[in-house]
């Protein structure tokens, strides 16, 4: 049943006669919300379901399945506490379907007229007439008490949005009955998506334990923390003028922080998630094809829903041409304005992204300003703040604020961009709605993917590859600006890494789920505190539905955005913090529930629509993760410290990594920085400590030696163990990708038995209906000659 809400009288009247006329049955309720607004029940007869099932060419039942189903498998019973009721996992029989014929009533299994065609093909037959006649409609259960009765609504409510089913699994073929293909491939690809999330995490959680596990045994940073190894070495000060000198062993804490994502176990996570991704998209395709056989989507043309034009298109396209196909007059936009409306999107989206990388360089510009002085003060040895700075370094510091302050220019410019993105997009006036998703989709992801990645990418491969060295640092806009460039911990660069990406993705999760739960909850409540004066028991169900949020044509958009922004944080930068897909399970856990809650209860009923995959965000998910091996490698390579210390470990260390740390820092004399670090050296002074040397990070010879300050063997031999280390890492990775996916079929091979099975029996019982009809037609034909 359909609920039209109409307004004024006039109008009313005149698209009451245009229903009845398209053979529609009406039914007008007295109730009045405001007394402006009128509620029409729409039902649509057997006649009307049965007209557009065959114009729509929509798939219905011609026999019970004989294919039997998979057999139990060993264990089974160990599922079944994570299971839904039959009845709700598979509220229909399977069979074997046929494009319904009018013409051909007998020929198809219809035991009961009024339950044939499922809810969500009922929902769409009724907007196609809505939309020729130009009218507003919601879709509603029908019965008064609809959360009382069981009804496909209540069942979804009771075993789907609730949290405390958040193990269960999710009524997938119900969704589908519900609320049509389009809603329920989306939540199959969400729930897969999540179910492949718990090896990665499970993985994840190995990695991090084995740095935990093997505390103990890192040597690198029990040099550092010894008093008489760590803090006898004395680094250069990290700014100029105001900072002073520092011991290393300040950097105690850091150190065996950065070891708990920077060890061994991190390069096979980092492989492991290359294969894993792999997996993923390549048994996401399988899964993809099993729901396209038993939701009869085998044969379905998108085009014959998406590529259909927009009424936006036809509206503002005045100009008409003959179409050669179909030779009738359609609207077109001439090329001169598709080019200029094509060159002002492109401007404004480059604009945008300008904008973004203008933030990115302010963000940086703070973390050098702020760098300076964090250090000043945490480093000072006359500052009574030891304890802190012994917890907190100036790179974590900087790094903290700097992201929350970038994860709030983040949510920012989203807020403002969205709004362009669809003006734009609405600017260029695209034809269909296939078309008008793809651009909007383009714009949006590329524009998210430089607003929540650049941050990340500048941590990961820029930040502390350009110092220089003391005496010859490098400054942001050159010495006049006085922002020396970021260094990196002496424990490495992977830590800040960890930390930005932590605070990026688990602030956009948090953020984002509030959003989700409280806006249409509020909006909902502010919705029925204007038009209700009553209990609301005493108002009808399509009368409570009605103050609900309008599920709007890109709602799924939007679900499907936030997910692949979070797919790329757990592939693109996973190297660096191995628990992102665990933060990801918990939060998709949690998405499941929450979207379903809304559905069920936040929204009205959307008119249902066909999908036979995730469209344009299965090729982006490709890219993403051919881009992932990619990063990790370098990641791996120059942002962890990996690849220094096995150098170390198997040339120059003798098989034992005693003296890293020491061979990891350069030398520079005090002297050529007297008149730089004047104050810095007087604060020592002051503490009787009287300073010959300091060291800073880096592979560089000695001030005494003839090359002074230039790069040792060491660290050209370094720089050629990582560009080998990503070449093979990115082969090895590949390699098994490519394998992985010749291996596996893209359709399993019961699921095209099932096909062959199908495509069989309909020619053989096509074949015996036309037989079994002509032999009818030849036995009454002499008893018609007879009587006349």
């Amino acid at each position: 049943m359909v609920v039209v809400c109409l307004c004024p009288q006039e109008r009313r009247k005149e698209f009451e006669a245009n229903l009845e006329k398209a053979g529609l049955e009406l039914e007008t309720e007295d109730k009045t919300v405001n007394k402006k607004t009128y509620f029409l029940k729409i039902h649509a007869p057997w006649d009307v379901l049965a007209t557009y099932a065959d114009v729509l060419k929509i798939k219905v039942p011609f026999k019970g399945s004989d294919i039997p189903h998979a057999k139990d498998v060993p264990l089974e019973w160990l599922s079944h506490p994570f299971r839904l009721p039959e009845h709700i996992m598979h509220p229909q029989p399977d069979y074997f379907t046929y494009p319904f014929d009018k013409t051909k009533t007998d020929f198809f299994l219809i035991t009961n007229k009024d339950t044939f065609f499922p809810p969500s093909t009922r929902n769409r037959i009724v907007s196609i007439y809505s939309l020729k006649l130009e009218l507003t409609f919601y879709m509603t259960t029908g019965p008064k008490n609809a959360y009382k009765c069981e009804s496909e609504r209540y069942s979804l409510y009771k075993h789907w949005a609730r949290f405390l089913s958040f193990y269960k699994e999710q009524p997938l073929n119900l969704i589908r009955k519900y609320y049509g293909e389009k809603i329920g491939i989306y939540f199959a690809w969400l729930g897969f998506y999540t179910e492949m999330l718990f090896f990665a995490a499970v993985m994840g959680l190995i990695c991090f334990t084995y740095g935990v596990l093997s505390y103990d045994d890192n040597i690198s940073s029990k040099e550092i923390c010894d008093p008489n190894k760590g803090g006898s070495i004395v680094m250069c000060p990290l700014c100029d003028k105001k900072c002073p000198f520092w011991r290393l062993n300040s950097t105690c804490l850091s150190s065996w922080q950065s070891h708990l994502f920077d060890n061994e176990g991190t390069v096979f996570f980092a492989i492991f998630m290359g294969i894993w991704v792999t997996l993923f998209l390549e048994f996401w395709k399988r899964r993809q094809a099993r729901l396209e056989y038993e939701w009869d989507l085998v044969d379905f043309e998108e085009e014959q829903q998406q590529l259909q034009i927009r009424p936006e298109f036809e509206i503002r396209c005045t100009n008409r041409r003959l179409n050669k196909i179909t030779q009738v007059l359609e609207p077109y936009l001439p090329i001169t304005s598709k080019c200029a409306r094509f060159c002002l999107s492109s401007a404004t989206v480059v604009f945008w992204i300008s904008l973004i990388v203008a933030c990115i360089i302010g963000v940086i510009a703070y973390r050098l300003a702020v760098y300076a002085a964090f250090a000043s003060i945490i480093k000072d040895p006359m500052r009574k703040i030891q304890f802190v700075g012994r917890i907190i370094t100036p790179q974590l510091a900087t790094s903290v604020t700097a992201s929350c302050i970038n994860f709030v220019i983040i949510m920012i410019l989203n807020f403002f961009y969205e709004r362009v993105a669809i003006w734009i997009t609405d600017m260029e006036i695209p034809k269909t709605h296939l078309e008008y998703e793809n651009r909007l989709t383009m714009k949006m992801f590329m524009f998210q993917f430089v607003n929540y990645y650049s941050s990340c990418f500048y941590v990961a491969f820029f930040k502390g590859k350009f110092v220089g060295y003391p005496g010859d640092y490098s400054y942001m806009f050159g010495h006049l600006t006085k922002l020396r460039n970021e260094e990196c911990d002496p424990g490495g660069c992977l830590i800040e890494l960890t930390t930005q990406l932590v605070i990026v993705m688990a602030g956009k999760q948090v953020w984002g789920n509030i959003q989700e739960a409280l806006l249409p909850l509020i909006r909902n409540w502010w919705s029925s505190r204007k038009g209700r004066h009553n209990p609301e028991n005493h108002y009808s169900r399509w009368e409570q539905d009605y103050v609900l949020q309008n599920f709007s044509q890109l709602g799924l958009f939007y679900e499907y955005l936030e997910m692949v922004i979070q797919f790329g944080f757990i592939t693109l930068f996973v190297a660096s913090f191995p628990l992102a897909p665990l933060l990801a399970l918990f939060n998709n856990i949690l998405e499941i529930r929450v979207d379903a809650w809304k559905f069920t209860t936040q929204f009205r009923r959307p008119v249902a629509s066909k999908a036979r995959n995730i469209g344009a965000w299965q090729e982006i998910l490709n890219a993403v993760a051919i881009l992932s091996v990619v990063t990790n490698a370098f990641i791996m390579a120059f942002t962890s410290d990996m690849i220094p210390r096995m150098v170390y470990l198997y040339t120059y260390g003798n098989s034992s990594m005693e003296g890293y740390i020491n061979n990891s820092l350069s030398i520079y004399i005090h002297s050529y920085i007297f008149s730089l670090h004047y104050n810095a050296l007087q604060s020592f002074y002051n503490a009787a400590l009287l300073l010959v040397i300091c060291r800073y990070r880096d592979y560089r010879y000695p001030p005494d030696h003839q090359k002074r300050y230039t790069h040792t063997m060491q660290f050209w031999h370094i720089l050629a163990a990582k560009l080998a280390f990503i070449i093979i890492m990115e082969h090895v990775v590949f390699v098994v990708k490519f394998f992985v996916a010749w291996m596996i079929p893209d359709i399993p091979s019961d699921v095209k038995a099932r096909v062959k099975r199908e495509r069989y029996l309909i020619q053989e019982y096509m074949h015996n209906y036309e037989v079994e009809k002509l032999k009818l037609q030849l036995t009454l034909k002499p008893i018609y000659i007879e009587e006349n």
